[in-house]
This record gives C-alpha cells, structure tokens and sequence, in this order.
C-alpha cells in the first residue's frame, strides 16, 4: 500500500493546486492522501470532486506551536472541517498572520525597500502572506539576486524581517485537533534539532496532552534515523504515520510512502483504511 499523510498545495507554500495534487498522487500509486497545508484547510474543502478510483482522501492540517521556546508543527489528520471551533481558530490565527507580514513590510521599508507588503500580498494571492513571499517579491524587483539571499540578509533568522509569530501552545493545537475529531501526529520530529533527552521529553509532554502519532518517515528519511524514530514511536506507544511533506513537483522527492515503512509500528492510517473519502 502506498499512503501519503504529509502534503502542501498552493492553498499554503505548495505549488501544485490541490486537484493537481490528487492528480499528480493518483499517477504515483498513492493509495491514502492527506491534504496538510500549513494552518489552513483551504485546500482540502476546495476539491470539489475526487475520483472513486484506488485514491482515498482524508483531511488534514499542518499547525504550528510553540513548546519549551521552540517552533513545533503537529499534523491534525482526520479531521472534521466543518468543525465551528477548529474554523474560528484558524480564522484567528489567519489575522495574526496577516499582522505579522504587516510588521516585516514596515521594518522592510524603514530599509528602503518600496511595497513589499503589498507584493507579498499579491503574491499570495488570498492566502496567508509568508516570508517566502516578501523574498520572491524582492528577487522580482531586483532588491535581491535570489531567495536564499534575502533570507541571509533580511528575513532569515534574527534578521530584521524575522518577526516572531505568536504561535499557540502545543497543548492548545492538540485540543483544536481533538475537537474536530482528528488525530494530533508530531510531525518531522528530528528537524527540531533537539537533544535526545530534549526530544523525548517533547515527546512525553506531547503524549500527556493527547497527541497520539508520531511522524516516523517524512520524505526520504535515512536508515539510522528510521530505525531511531520507529524506537521512539514503540516507547511512547504511538501510531506511525509516513508522508512526503511534499511542497512542488522535484527530481530527489516524489510523492508517496510504502506503508511498509513504519513496520513494526502500528500505523496510524489504519484507522481510515476503511472508510470513504469525506470529499
């Protein structure tokens, strides 16, 4: 079986539509999607037709939170998108969202850099505004030769356009997910950088608030990491989930996940395996 439970479209930082993503999933042998853009649902309730085909689709978001001072993203899978809480949350969140950009495109132009708020708006084109956007924008105007330069210089971190989001708590995020009757899996849980001992108390305070999966293969994890996550996922007696955390169409990463990648862990799509798209 072929399952993907980690994708973005352009409804976030994606570059494919989310019908080129069912699309493009159906052509690679993907078997169970879920749609994950990054704190929307967007893109999932914008698919207005899904073939019956071998492809089921489930809905999902990537939220983020703060734990312990640190930037951590929790996938909620299986959720109800019609959910009245889990709506005005994300609504809330949207707005602090667009505060932020406001903030980096006044500090941006104290600098001499014209419109990149309103470029970055454009850019995004409805959705939330991020710093990729300001960077596009001032390669475009030519403010910068490319992306990773402007990160460098003035939107990476401690840098004048890295203004800090104020991300909810990871016990927050986890009841948002629970209250629209999905499951909270720590996503990419080795990207954090954190300590063993770190890690595993993340992943402890993670499990007493109710996260029930972990992450175990994002992308084309190596075997040393595989086999430490799947150890962790054993020890927290998680659920393992497995995607490609795809963005755009690549030539190193594709997507779709063989299930049997998480053995012997319990995967955490078993619970949808059987039971039709809500599309």
């Amino acid at each position: 079986m072929i399952v993907d439970l980690h994708t973005h479209t352009t409804a976030s930082d994606g570059g494919l539509s989310p019908e080129e993503l069912v699309l493009r999933a159906k052509e690679c042998g993907v078997q169970l999607l879920a749609v994950t853009d990054h704190d929307t649902i967007d893109g999932y309730t914008s698919i207005s037709e899904i073939s019956t085909g071998e492809l089921k689709l489930i809905a999902g978001i990537e939220l983020s939170c703060t734990w312990s001072g640190v930037n951590i993203h929790v996938l909620g899978l299986g959720i109800d998108t019609t959910c009245s809480r889990l709506q005005a949350e994300l609504s809330d969140q949207s707005a602090a969202r667009g505060e932020r950009a406001k903030i980096i495109g006044d500090r941006l132009a104290k600098l001499g850099f014209k419109d990149t708020f309103e470029g970055a708006s454009a850019l995004a084109d409805g959705r939330a505004i991020g710093r990729p956007d300001f960077a596009r924008f001032m390669v475009a105007q030519g403010y910068v030769d490319s992306m990773a330069t402007a990160f460098y210089k003035y939107l990476g971190a401690g840098k004048v356009g890295d203004v800090k989001a104020m991300w909810p708590s990871l016990e927050t995020i986890i009841n948002w997910i629970k209250s629209a009757g999905g499951v909270a899996v720590l996503a990419h849980p080795l990207h954090y950088k954190l300590t063993n001992a770190k890690l595993r108390r993340m992943l402890a305070d993670f499990k007493e608030a109710g996260g029930e999966g972990l992450e175990v293969c994002n992308g084309r994890p190596s075997p040393s990491d595989l086999n430490y996550l799947r150890q962790l996922c054993t020890q927290f007696d998680f659920e393992a989930s497995a995607g490609s955390d795809f963005h755009q169409p690549s030539n190193w990463l594709e997507l779709g996940c063989n299930a049997d990648i998480v053995a012997p862990c319990k995967p955490v799509w078993a619970r949808w395996q059987h039971v039709e798209s809500t599309i």
